[in-house]
């Protein structure tokens, strides 16, 4: 499914967390280690958070730990390293993880330091609303956007005449949208649809205004090679046998 879009669209578990620490990141040394070290979000809900036992949780980390049944055979080899949406690509090139999963979609600024596996889900930006009054993006007329995102561009340019209110964080937007301040929040839909399970005040609309393939970030080099290659097969493998959309599907994800 995700390869068919990506063609026609875009050319382009012990479960433990671990402290940052220089890993080598070739396939052979980790199947000589015996575990996938990976950067994860555990605040990302559905794509990976915490449950109420503390546990991650999440579509990221099915990926996850399904990835480390692949490689290693055993898919509670796996260690998780959470990681802020700030340094989620630099883990990746500092070495303190074999690969990131962690909601990164693939940009021509950020294949110029890391590479990416094929997509295993497309994000786009959407927008979420607690009025019943708006149904289309028509009815927008003041959006409010996370600063310094390329949602805002995405907004800005697919709807130039709304208002559009910058906030520095999700729960500045949050209080925003529950007092009435904006019509909509706009976002990444694989967020706004956690939102949306959480609190049915809230209503995801149906339109989307970009498509935006989210992949693995592997360490740049050809010493990587195996391993990017051997993350394509699963891949490739998990969309044949349809387990990456029922997984999606079973995390509400559209």
């Amino acid at each position: 499914m995700w390869r068919y879009f990506l063609g026609i669209g875009l050319l382009l578990g012990a479960q433990l967390t671990v402290p940052p620490i220089a890993v080598p990141a070739e396939l052979a040394d980790i199947e000589s280690r015996g575990r996938l070290i990976v950067a994860v979000k555990d605040n990302w809900y559905p794509l990976g958070y915490r449950d109420a036992m503390g546990n991650l949780q999440g579509f990221e980390i099915d990926i996850a730990r399904r990835l480390a049944g692949d490689l290693l055979g055993d898919e509670t080899a796996v260690e998780f390293l959470p990681v802020s949406n700030i340094n989620r690509v630099n883990v990746v090139v500092d070495n303190d993880v074999d690969i990131a999963i962690s909601a990164i979609t693939i940009t021509s600024q950020r294949q110029r330091i890391t590479s990416f596996s094929e997509p295993y889900y497309l994000d786009g930006t959407g927008f979420i609303t607690t009025s019943s009054l708006i149904r289309n993006l028509d009815d927008l007329k003041h959006i409010a956007v996370l600063a310094d995102t390329s949602t805002l561009a995405n907004v800005r340019y697919q709807l130039p005449t709304a208002r559009i209110m910058t906030v520095s964080s999700y729960e500045e937007a949050i209080t925003n949208l529950n007092s009435g301040q904006v019509d909509a929040f706009a976002g990444d839909t694989s967020l706004l649809a956690g939102w949306q399970q959480q609190n049915n005040r809230y209503r995801l609309l149906d339109e989307v205004i970009s498509v935006e393939p989210i992949a693995i970030a592997i360490p740049k080099g050809t010493q990587y090679n195996d391993l990017r290659r051997a993350i394509n097969d699963a891949l490739r493998q998990w969309d044949d046998e349809g387990w990456l959309q029922n997984r999606a599907t079973y995390w509400g994800l559209r």
